[in-house]
């Protein structure tokens, strides 16, 4: 297997990959981290550890504690985290989910042992609705979610009982689903910018994102030694981070050619594809951070999402009339009825996901029929 240069990133015993911070950096709160089996997967890991140490550095961290306190929930977390629960049994995308909520839950209750009386019904009530004022109803009920996920580690761990959480006292309703999306044209002048701009891999990532369909997270974990087939038939079957669902990733001539005009400009034979300017590879922190810079220059006050794009091919398959089971094919989720049997029955392949491609086309003309 190659090897990547990630600061601080070493290999013990010729397998297991450890994010190992210097004699400094612990006495900021940095500790030694285990990645995992030498891979992509650890270098991700690594790599994620490596942002926040340098948003650290540089006055921007927000998600690590300088030290937990004994008994407290920060320190329950932070034992959780050094098991193989989360390193290798959650994906990748569940753990950004925890630690996007931890970021919020930290600066209030981090440092207070579950059964402390200052954690109580009211004061989890109040932290919800600032949230929800401050941020969106989807990130209250997102936090609150992972709270209690949470508070069942601390109770595994000793900290508390599981039964006694006062957060289930609250209602928590997740919100109506997103509905924003983005249109070809769109995506083209995005994609453009960032070109010009410098952001090389970053417009790679939104031609990816508007032809594969595959969310940010599945889009970072992308390598060279993962693309199959040679000249325009090239794709990307991946397992998708959240579910672990197999996906083929198609891709546009548009793509691909300019796929191959950022690799002529950044040669990357291992590892993974789509980096920062600085030559990093994206995290979940730099990835949302330059598109937001782009998308502010294309589109000043838009509030859109890289992810967004995923929706936006779901509406165009809809408008071509892709079938139910072509339609869970493209997007390697649950929107098949009938998706158990359609696992089992009629796994992912290419030839259906192409006809996905053609139905997306499709609904593509009717849409601007339409407008």
């Amino acid at each position: 297997m190659g090897r990547v240069k990630i600061p601080y990133y070493i290999v013990k015993k010729g397998r297991y990959g450890y994010w190992q911070p210097t004699k400094e950096m612990k006495a900021q709160g940095f500790g030694p981290v285990r990645c995992g089996i030498d891979g992509p997967s650890a270098w991700a890991v690594a790599t994620e550890w490596n942002e926040r140490w340098q948003r650290h550095r540089h006055g921007r961290n927000q998600d690590v504690p300088l030290r937990a306190a004994p008994g407290s929930i920060a320190e329950a977390f932070e034992r959780y985290k050094t098991t193989d629960e989360w390193l290798i049994e959650k994906k990748p995308r569940t753990r950004e989910e925890w630690e996007r909520a931890w970021a919020r839950i930290d600066p209030v209750f981090g440092d207070l042992p579950p059964t402390s009386p200052e954690i109580t019904l009211e004061t989890l009530s109040i932290f919800r609705r600032n949230i929800k004022a401050t941020v969106s109803p989807r990130e209250a009920w997102r936090v609150i979610k992972i709270w209690r996920a949470l508070w069942n580690v601390n109770a595994a761990l000793g900290y508390c009982h599981g039964k006694t959480d006062p957060s289930l006292g609250l209602a928590n309703k997740a919100p109506e689903p997103r509905s924003k999306s983005w249109r070809e044209g769109e995506v083209v002048r995005l994609t453009k910018e960032a070109w010009r701009s410098g952001y090389h891999g970053l417009a790679v990532a939104i031609a990816f994102a508007w032809d594969t369909q595959f969310s940010p997270v599945d889009l970072r974990g992308l390598t060279i030694s993962g693309i199959h087939g040679d000249g325009q038939n090239r794709y990307l079957p991946v397992a998708r981070a959240k579910s672990g669902r197999a996906a083929i990733g198609t891709l546009g001539k548009r793509s691909l050619a300019l796929l191959d005009a950022y690799l002529a400009k950044e040669p990357c034979d291992i590892g993974n594809i789509l980096r920062n300017r600085s030559g990093t590879p994206y995290s979940r922190f730099t990835m949302p951070d330059d598109f937001a810079v782009i998308r502010e220059k294309v589109f000043p006050g838009d509030q859109r999402t890289l992810a967004d794009m995923r929706r936006s091919g779901a509406i165009e398959l809809s408008a071509g009339g892709a079938a139910p089971q072509t339609t869970a094919a493209k997007m390697a989720n649950s929107i098949s009825s009938a998706n158990a049997i359609h696992r089992t029955y009629q796994p992912v392949d290419l030839e259906t996901v192409r006809q996905a491609d053609e139905a997306r086309k499709i609904g593509r003309q009717r849409m601007r029929k339409a407008k």
